[in-house]
């Protein structure tokens, strides 16, 4: 015993040279070359590059690439400034984002039911500006621009009056591109009135309460293109669980089946038109 203590305090001391480790048992037989095990490779830093210097983008790596970290990644570092009086969090907007640039190449304007200061909408409205898929796209914003309406106590944690910090008119100087910008001011679902010729590639539904979500889908989806997304912010979170209901009442026994994100999002593709295969909505 004593013998092993002083050889172990000899290698402290760099006195003596630590026994060579065993060499590694052989690799299995694989198609594939195996990884790489000595020393070095397990040293290396994981965020550098071959030749040791960092990786592009390493500050955006949180355990795992996260655009929307650090005030946002490229073109989306723009967008999300104009976000700063939404509650929607920088990688919910991001989400949103990446949807709204995919669904520029979509045919459809974009919709977004539920505004409050209209800090996505400001987005919204500079992606179809700027984004040459978009050309011709409109966006529809949905809101009381007042507050929240009578919501329905025994499935809604929201009450009437929240959120009536806001106005029309500051949501309009905010979101600004008047040209491609239409607001519908009142209730869902009286404010889709005379809108049933409708295309739609993506709507961002964020309503918070359960009848209001139900009206959105059973209006927007029937109108919306193949390819398109409906983005439902609230579906995970405590507070909105009659938005949730809603969505999960909508879609059970249809082909759609919601994506729940670890956002709280949730979303709907439709890959495949209304009646093609399985059962309708």
């Amino acid at each position: 015993m004593w013998t092993n203590l002083l050889h172990r305090a000899a290698r402290r001391l760099g006195l003596e040279e630590p026994p060579p480790r065993p060499a590694p048992p052989p690799a299995a037989s694989t198609t594939r070359a195996p990884l790489t095990a000595d020393s070095t490779a397990l040293e290396k830093d994981p965020l550098a590059s071959d030749d040791g210097s960092p990786i592009p983008d390493r500050e955006f790596y949180q355990g795992l690439f996260s655009p929307w970290a650090r005030g946002g990644y490229g073109a989306f570092a723009d967008a999300l400034r104009l976000t700063t009086p939404s509650l929607v969090s920088p990688d919910r907007c991001w989400v949103l984002y990446s949807l709204a640039r995919q669904a520029a190449h979509v045919a459809g304007d974009v919709w977004e039911c539920g505004v409050y200061k209209g800090g996505t909408a400001a987005m919204l409205a500079r992606l179809i500006a700027d984004e040459p898929a978009a050309a011709g796209k409109r966006l529809h914003l949905f809101d009381t621009f007042a507050g929240m309406p009578e919501a329905d106590p025994a499935r809604d944690y929201v009450r009437a009056g929240d959120f009536a910090d806001t106005s029309l008119e500051r949501v309009r100087a905010l979101v600004g591109h008047a040209d491609r910008v239409q607001f519908h001011v009142g209730r869902i679902p009286e404010t889709f009135s005379r809108l049933e010729a409708s295309v739609i590639s993506i709507a961002h539904i964020d309503v918070d309460m359960y009848q209001s979500v139900k009206d959105c889908i059973a209006f927007t989806l029937p109108r919306l293109s193949v390819g398109g997304v409906l983005v439902f912010d609230d579906y995970g979170f405590p507070t909105c669980a009659g938005a949730r209901q809603a969505v999960d009442e909508a879609f059970a026994g249809t082909r759609y089946v919601p994506l729940v994100l670890p956002t709280g999002q949730a979303i709907v593709f439709k890959a495949v038109p209304d009646g093609v295969s399985g059962p309708p909505i």
